[in-house]
C-alpha cells in the first residue's frame, strides 16, 4: 500500500533477518522516517522460496507483514530464491526505490551481523555511495518483552475438543485454524502462546495445557469458515 509522504529526496530501507531483532529494526526506522515525513521500505533476504520456510520464519514473516501494515511502512519487501550476495540484492533495491538511508542491525545472532564488518560495509559503500548507513547495536531482550520466555515457533493447528479448543501438531481433516505455537521454556505441558493471522490481521490466544484459555479472542468468522 501506498502513503503519501511530505518529502520525496529522503526514502529509508530496513534490512532484517530472522529473530527478535526484526521489530526493533523496524520500529526504529518508522521512527526515524516519522521524524523526516519519508517513505520507509522493510527487506528481508532469503536464499531458500518462500513455500520452503518452516515455521519459525512463516512467523517472523507474518509479523513482520503486519507490523508495516500498522505502521503504515511504504513497502516490505521480500527477496525469496536469492542466490546472488546479500550486498548485491540490497543495492538492488536501493536503486530501485531510490533509497538515501539504510539501517541494519548489529547482532551476533543475526545474518547482518557481517554488514558491521569493514569489509562488507565497504563494499556497500562502493556500490551505493549515496546512501547513510545506521548500524543499530541491537541489545538482547528484556524480561519484560514477550518472547523471552518462549521456545523457537512450531506449527500448530486449533481443532474443537467439545466444549474448548486444543492444540495439535499435526494437520487434522477437518476444517482449523493455522498458526505458530510459542511454548513457555521449562514446562513439561503445552504452555504458551499461539499466533495466527486472519483477514491480514495477527491474533494471539494464551494456551494452557494444550487447550485455549481465551477462545472469545478467536474471530467468529474464522471459528465458523
Amino acid at each position: 500500500m501506498k502513503y503519501v509522504k511530505g518529502r520525496i529526496d529522503e526514502s529509508i530501507l530496513v534490512c532484517v533477518y530472522y529473530g527478535l531483532n526484526g521489530e526493533r529494526l523496524i520500529r526504529r526506522g518508522h521512527k526515524l522516517a516519522t521524524l523526516l515525513d519519508c517513505p520507509l521500505y522493510v527487506l528481508t533476504v532469503d536464499a531458500q522460496p518462500l513455500d520452503a520456510f518452516d515455521a519459525e520464519k512463516s512467523g517472523y514473516i507474518e509479523h513482520w507483514q503486519q507490523l508495516t501494515e500498522d505502521l503504515q511502512v511504504e513497502q516490505f519487501i521480500i527477496r525469496d530464491n536469492e542466490k546472488r550476495p546479500i550486498q548485491k540484492v540490497i543495492t538492488e533495491v536501493a536503486r530501485n526505490y531510490n533509497i538515501t538511508q539504510i539501517i541494519v542491525g548489529q547482532s551476533a545472532q543475526s545474518r547482518w551481523e557481517e554488514i558491521t564488518k569493514g569489509s562488507f560495509l565497504n563494499v556497500l559503500l562502493r556500490e551505493i555511495p549515496f546512501v547513510d548507513f545506521h548500524i543499530v547495536a541491537v541489545k538482547r531482550p528484556t524480561e519484560d518483552e514477550l518472547y523471552d520466555i518462549y521456545e523457537k515457533g512450531v506449527r500448530a493447528y486449533l481443532i474443537p475438543d467439545e466444549e474448548h479448543y486444543k492444540i495439535a501438531f499435526t494437520c487434522p481433516k477437518i476444517p482449523t485454524i493455522e498458526g505458530i505455537f510459542f511454548k513457555e521454556i521449562g514446562t513439561d505441558f503445552d504452555n504458551g502462546i499461539f499466533k495466527f493471522t486472519y483477514n491480514k490481521k495477527m491474533h494471539e490466544l494464551t494456551i494452557t495445557e494444550g487447550i485455549i484459555a481465551n477462545p472469545q479472542l478467536i474471530p467468529a468468522q474464522c471459528i465458523n469458515k
